[in-house]
């Protein structure tokens, strides 16, 4: 049996709880929260004999992985891996898994929420109000409006769904497409600079990585319409905030809506005045079920993989069979 470090703050231990699969396997529950700046000194004592981790964002780099030799196997709570420095971890034998679709609902569910809010004014008028001011301004339509989808994944698909409920027209870009669904519920595929040329909104559902680090420039920004939106409920790190805040702040965009920044916490005040812009703490993916089933299925992974089994959302594959061959040395 194995010790495994769990890193998310608010976790039910109960062995019926989220973390079932764990108590199920007989293994040691080792529960220290982190954050995106827990010092990586910090980590490395945590993990102090453990041979996985429940993670969330907190930054697993080379440095941790050496001064935490044992650790086998790296489980992401979520779709985003981007704090996983993916070669190290591969160079060391490290298994790197994440939950993709796990809480995929949610965050389609709140890119229809921030597309509304920012269309239609309703965080400003919920503050005009509570302070006493009673006016309205127009809003931008919806319906039958073009939304342009940057990935289509489990979350850009689910926002394709919501977004026939607006009989919006949907353009979307994906490099590895699902035909399928593609036809059956009609999404026009077109290249990257096409969607931000036609959408009315355009929704970012990437994952953060090299290739796609600033995905939206000064260059993609210059394609949109005046009168489009753009909403980032994935990664902080694909939109090049200088060069946003600057489309918006000259009105070459309507506005923005922003779940995700490139520093979380984020410190950067420059957005907070804009009435165009509504800002929310990487919240999209944060309902109780997406929560619980995202951890449940970040403890299933690390259950199958100290069994010898290969997780869901496998990220380096290159290192199972390094992995494998170790187990067997070990026994």
């Amino acid at each position: 049996m194995a010790t495994v470090l769990v890193t998310r703050r608010n976790t039910d231990l109960d062995e019926n709880g989220p973390l079932a699969p764990l108590f199920a396997a007989g293994h040691t529950i080792r529960h220290v929260p982190c954050n995106p700046q827990t010092p990586a000194a910090d980590l490395i004592r945590a993990l102090d004999g453990c041979e996985a981790v429940v993670a969330i964002i907190e930054p697993y780099t080379a440095e941790v992985f050496d001064g935490a030799p044992q650790l086998k196997h790296v489980s992401r709570i979520g779709i985003g891996y981007d704090a996983v420095d993916i070669p190290a971890a591969t160079a060391r034998g490290v298994v790197v898994s994440n939950t993709p679709g796990a809480n995929a609902n949610a965050v389609a569910d709140f890119t229809m929420g921030l597309l509304l809010s920012v269309a239609r004014w309703i965080p400003l008028f919920d503050r005009q109000v509570r302070a006493g001011t009673w006016q309205t301004r127009l809003g931008a339509d919806i319906w039958q409006q073009t939304l342009g989808i940057v990935g289509l994944g489990n979350i850009g698909k689910g926002v394709a769904r919501r977004a026939r409920g607006f009989d919006m027209r949907v353009v979307a870009y994906e490099p590895y497409p699902d035909r399928a669904f593609v036809q059956e519920h009609d999404v026009e595929l077109v290249e990257l600079d096409e969607v931000f040329r036609q959408g009315d909104f355009v929704t970012l559902h990437l994952p953060a990585s090299a290739e796609t680090e600033s995905t939206v420039n000064a260059r993609t920004l210059g394609l949109m319409k005046p009168t489009a939106y753009l909403i980032n409920a994935a990664r902080g790190p694909l939109v090049d905030e200088d060069a946003l805040y600057k489309a918006l702040v000259e009105k070459r965009i309507a506005g923005a809506a922003l779940d995700v920044r490139v520093v979380e916490p984020n410190t950067d005040g420059r957005f907070n005045d804009l009435d165009n812009v509504v800002l929310t703490p990487h919240a999209a993916g944060s309902t109780s079920s997406a929560v619980q089933a995202s951890i449940r299925a970040a403890a299933e992974n690390v259950a199958r993989v100290l069994r010898g089994e290969k997780p869901v959302g496998l990220i380096n594959p290159e290192v199972w069979d390094t992995f494998l061959a170790g187990r067997r040395q070990a026994v």
